[in-house]
């Protein structure tokens, strides 16, 4: 064979084995970007689930605080220990909100959202055609916009 020829077949398979180098390299970055980037989402996804893990455990106590208030003697109202208490769940909600806790709006009126509210008791008083709030039972929160907690309410018709 001449030497011309093999210096051209050598020339073609070190091409054809770098670009295959260079393919493989590629495939290898593209890989490794990926993953990094499944890496950090689970991340984000494991801090978010352990905080709303911890703001479902304090909310069965602002709830109690909130239901003592509600249900406090009208004579205590103006009582400084019941004028403390209610500071305090102002301070808690405060708290929360820092953490992007939001309280969804279950005011009597609003109009019922499925994926906002949960729909304990439904009065057939009614006769319109649109759902909305008669009490709300229980707040529900979301974090970061996500629903954590639905809001307990009674629903109705108008």
């Amino acid at each position: 064979m001449p030497k011309n020829t093999q210096k051209t077949d050598d020339t073609t398979e070190f091409e054809q084995q770098l670009g295959e180098l260079t393919a493989d390299l590629q495939r290898t970055r593209a890989d490794f970007e990926n993953y990094r980037k499944r890496a950090e989402a689970e991340k984000v996804a494991a801090r978010t689930n352990g905080q709303a893990s911890a703001v479902l455990k304090l909310l069965p106590v602002i709830d109690n605080i909130e239901r003592a208030i509600v249900y406090a003697p009208e004579d205590l109202q103006d009582n400084e220990w019941v004028k403390g208490v209610t500071g305090l769940v102002k301070h808690l909600e405060k708290s929360l909100e820092s953490l992007n806790v939001q309280r969804i709006v279950a005011k009597p009126g609003t109009e019922f959202n499925p994926e906002l509210h949960e729909a304990i008791q439904y009065e057939e008083d009614g006769t319109g055609d649109k759902e909305v709030i008669a009490e709300e039972l229980q707040a529900g929160y979301t974090l970061n916009g996500q629903v954590i907690r639905h809001a307990m309410v009674k629903v109705t018709r108008q």
